[in-house]
């Protein structure tokens, strides 16, 4: 017998970085089965069109875009914000099919409370001075994922816990922690300013949730994390925000989804087909 998905009002996600190695898919297509969202935002850097190849899209990240398609269609509305790593689709802002809207930004009510969502990589130096920069940064990163799973697997073969690399180097390393205080407070300062009660950002695969006050007055920072190391979502239920952690779910670790009917791999050929058209027209434009 099949469990009851549980009902999300709003789910935020960002940073999936669907076509790399590094993407969870199929650990994100299991948690979104299991739940019912009556609104979807996804901020930024869903599809990582810097790192777009022929040669890697396996059908679980297909099927993770065939999937909120089907919730579309089903009436629930999804708000797709650019980030940088789909910073093509940018000059589509305003674009509406359906129940599907691509914006930069977005403005919303929940509990009484005007919350600010985008990105966030706006405050990012290198994005605005260095691109090429951030660029070579992202494969690097994805090459350090790809080593963190090989470590893993070995650790795994031994009885020991898995770590994650890319946390330590954030951890250790005083400049990036000194980067993401920077960050939360610039998108707090600017929230307060224009007098949002919460701002919600991405960028910085930093899950969070807390409050921060300046000598202006106060407002909830949150950050959805990614799906990349810490598989991690915003929830508002019940007028409340949480932060889901896959990790801590019941199903972890246990099962996994593969496209395993033919029908399904020929239509995600198809859909793929269609995608590397559109990119291609994006990078001609």
């Amino acid at each position: 017998m099949k469990s009851p998905k549980r009902e999300v009002d709003i789910l935020i996600l960002s940073d999936i970085h669907l076509g790399t190695y590094g993407c969870h898919a199929n650990e994100l297509l299991l948690y979104l089965k299991s739940i019912r969202p009556k609104k979807i935002i996804l901020n930024g850097d869903i599809i990582d069109i810097w790192q777009f190849s022929k040669r890697y899209w396996p059908s679980s990240h297909m099927l993770v875009i065939k999937h909120l398609l089907g919730l579309a269609a089903k009436g629930v509305k999804i708000y797709y914000i650019t980030g940088n790593h789909d910073e093509m689709l940018r000059k589509f802002a305003g674009f509406k099919m359906d129940n599907i809207t691509i914006l930069n930004k977005l403005v919303l009510k929940a509990g009484g409370n005007k919350i600010w969502i985008f990105h966030g990589d706006v405050f990012d130096v290198t994005m605005q001075h260095a691109k090429w920069l951030a660029k070579l940064g992202a494969i690097g990163y994805d090459s350090l994922i790809l080593i963190n799973r090989a470590v893993n697997f070995i650790l795994t073969k031994m009885g020991k816990e898995k770590l994650s690399l890319s946390k330590r180097i954030k951890n250790s390393v005083k400049g990036a922690v000194k980067y993401i205080n920077s960050f939360e407070k610039i998108a707090s300062d600017i929230g307060i300013s224009n007098g949002y009660q919460y701002v919600v950002c991405g960028h910085i695969h930093q899950p969070e949730i807390r409050e921060i006050i300046n000598e202006t007055g106060s407002i909830v920072y949150m950050n959805s994390g990614d799906w990349v190391e810490n598989l991690t979502s915003l929830e508002y239920a019940e007028k409340q925000w949480k932060i889901y952690k896959y990790q801590d779910d019941d199903f972890a670790n246990k099962v996994k989804v593969y496209a395993s009917k033919k029908d399904e791999q020929l239509k995600s050929k198809e859909l793929f087909a269609k995608l590397v058209n559109e990119f291609t027209k994006m990078k001609q434009g």
